[in-house]
């Protein structure tokens, strides 16, 4: 079959597009997936680098999003059939007992196409609690590009983070794909939205997708005292935070008295001095998400089908052109998601 693989870790130039990998075949409580769709994250490109304890059995095929219409099932499966098509949730859970109330929580707990071998290929074989259904004639490419990016943001904003209508969040990044979802979702919950973008395009897009003010980083680098300023000297009361150890002060700094800062990434380093005291001072919790459950991934995905939340997608790629697709993620020149289309794969 078809894939887009990583062959090794390194630079853009371990990727390769192949086309003999075996078929898999579903095992017990497992469906084979014919894909139709797979969509990049920022994960891919850290997968693609590597870190210490990451052992992936080479070639591996890349990519957390999926959808596309069942073409196996395993000896047990009930409930589906052949030609259904499915929405893929990227997060992988143990069958353990997870190690706090919700089933993404545990050390067990892993991700499509980092501790699993991924959706950009031709068929993918997912355990069956991890699909759902798409209605006829939705866009495969929208529910793939929703998928890692829906669930991360809707845990972290209502599950974890509690949001209640009439607060107030500042998304820190206006235009990735996280950021893009966590407009729209706060927005949904009856928050008034701040959101801090590096240029005009991407706040332009932040504007597009609800966000009551926007801050222009390039035009006003200071953006976390003209939060500050905008809120009256109150401050907001959630912060989401997927950029890390550049962003992290000033997004407490933005916090108003009992805030919450939302943690769900560190695009530009894991390690960060912070200002104790204004943790204490201001009563601030730090909440640290990632991923979600299959709640999170299917309320998401009936708020998609409505329409009350959209894909964003900045650039399409067939299955064979995936290294171009990761550099143009990786030079940052793509605001939303990039999406891998398997039409006659």
């Amino acid at each position: 079959m078809k894939a887009a693989v990583l062959t090794a870790h390194g630079d853009l130039d371990v990727i390769r597009y192949v086309d003999d990998l075996p078929i898999p075949e579903p095992g017990f409580g497992e469906v084979r997936v014919r894909m139709k769709a797979a969509a990049l994250n920022r994960l891919d490109l850290f997968v693609r680098r590597g870190w210490k304890g990451l052992e992936l059995d080479f070639p591996h095929p890349m990519g957390s999003d999926g959808a596309g219409i069942i073409d196996a099932l395993g000896p047990d499966v009930i409930g589906w059939q052949m030609g259904d098509a499915v929405g893929i949730n990227p997060t992988i859970y143990s069958s353990q007992q997870p190690d706090g109330p919700y089933e993404n929580q545990g050390k067990q707990v892993g991700i499509l196409g980092e501790d699993y071998p991924g959706s950009a290929r031709e068929y993918a074989i997912f355990p069956v609690r991890n699909l759902y259904p798409v209605p006829d004639g939705f866009p495969f490419a929208d529910v793939a590009a929703a998928g890692l990016v829906g669930v991360t943001a809707w845990h972290s904003l209502i599950t974890r983070g509690h949001l209640q209508a009439g607060e107030t969040v500042l998304v820190v990044g206006a235009a990735g794909g996280v950021n893009s979802m966590s407009i729209q979702i706060a927005k949904l919950a009856g928050a008034t939205v701040y959101a801090v973008g590096s240029n005009a395009e991407k706040c332009q897009l932040a504007n597009d997708l609800g966000a009551d003010v926007v801050i222009n980083r390039e035009e006003t680098p200071e953006w976390s005292r003209e939060v500050y300023k905008l809120t009256h000297k109150r401050g907001v009361d959630v912060v989401v935070d997927n950029v890390g150890a550049a962003t992290l002060n000033d997004s407490i700094r933005s916090t108003a008295y009992g805030g919450r800062v939302l943690i769900v990434g560190g695009t530009t380093g894991y390690k960060a001095e912070i200002n104790v005291a204004q943790l204490f001072t201001k009563h601030v919790s730090l909440i640290g998400s990632t991923m979600g459950t299959q709640r999170d991934y299917t309320q998401v995905m009936d708020l998609l089908f409505a329409g009350r939340l959209r894909a964003v997608i900045g650039a399409t790629f067939p299955l064979q052109e995936a290294r171009q697709a990761q550099e143009l993620l990786e030079n940052n020149a793509v605001d939303g998601k990039v999406v891998l289309t398997l039409d006659e794969s």
